[in-house]
């Protein structure tokens, strides 16, 4: 059972619509077979779809269990960066998803890894994210680190954790940022009213991005990102925050582009200490041609 009250932004919305807006990967569709079946209730009274609850109301629902499907592999060709018998680092493209979920239920990067790997991925993230360590959007690019066994996984969490898995990025954003270099402490949890985003708000968990200027144009600057921390979103949420949103990023308030799917943001290098061997490594992913082709435009003076 989840309880949402209602808040005053989303009062005068139908149920199904306010549904999908409070609950994280929710679909409408998703939120009105919830309202068909009786799932979702206001002091026990059953909530049509087409109601519009007032402010202060409190929404009871009463999600199903989920239903664990069978994630099958599929012949998808992958960019491998790095890969041995305990890792594989792959070079994600923009628009793909990194493992099965609602609305995405095929087609991803793990569906692409059962089929290369076989059974060769760790399983403590379970059926549906074999292997998966950590997630980078689905308009994002770039590196992203998948484990093989048990053993590796729990090393490579372990790293996420102390910050001596590095991850590197490039963006490109709105404006011209001040300083050369600086570093954005800023809380990042569930945004307050919208619960699809991210938001900079004291009740979220510490997140550190440290950035550097490699280039500036007129009104975009290019710009790196070094993590310090990994929650979700947090380059977006925290430019953003900063008042330099990244292009093409129109949830957190970049302007969108044509030339763009989603937000200007690649992961570029990644740094690791082999779960077997203790060596430290450093793998890298050039700029994929659509990110060289914003750069090339900006440089000539031209909108991307």
């Amino acid at each position: 059972m989840s309880l949402l009250t209602l808040k005053a932004d989303l009062e005068g919305e139908r149920a199904d619509q306010l549904l999908s807006r409070c609950v994280e990967d929710l679909t409408r569709s998703a939120a009105q077979h919830l309202l068909e079946e009786g799932r979702v209730t206001i002091d026990g009274k059953v909530l049509k779809k087409n109601a519009r609850p007032a402010v202060g109301q409190v929404l009871t629902v009463d999600f199903p269990e989920p239903v664990l499907t069978e994630v099958v592999p599929q012949n998808i060709p992958l960019d491998i960066v790095y890969e041995d018998e305990d890792v594989i680092v792959i070079n994600k493209p923009v628009g793909m998803v990194v493992h099965p979920a609602p609305g995405h239920p095929d087609g991803t990067l793990v569906n692409a890894l059962l089929y290369h790997c076989g059974d060769n991925l760790s399983q403590i993230n379970g059926a549906i994210r074999p292997g998966i360590v950590h997630r980078i959007d689905r308009d994002t690019s770039g590196l992203l680190i998948a484990a093989k066994n048990g053993k590796a996984h729990l090393a490579l969490s372990a790293q996420l954790e102390d910050h001596s898995l590095s991850r590197v990025y490039e963006c490109v954003v709105m404006g011209s940022l001040r300083e050369d270099e600086g570093t954005i402490d800023a809380p990042i949890g569930r945004h307050p009213v919208d619960r699809k985003k991210m938001a900079v708000v004291p009740s979220g968990k510490r997140a550190v991005t440290h950035y550097s200027v490699l280039g500036r144009y007129n009104g975009f600057t290019h710009a790196q990102c070094r993590l310090k921390t990994g929650r979700t979103h947090q380059i977006r949420v925290h430019m953003s925050y900063f008042g330099h949103p990244l292009l093409g990023d129109a949830v957190y308030g970049g302007r969108e582009t044509k030339s763009l799917a989603g937000q200007c943001l690649h992961a570029r290098q990644l740094t690791f200490v082999h779960p077997r061997t203790g060596e430290r490594m450093t793998v890298e992913a050039p700029l994929p041609d659509w990110f060289t082709a914003i750069l090339n435009k900006l440089d000539r003076g031209q909108k991307p």
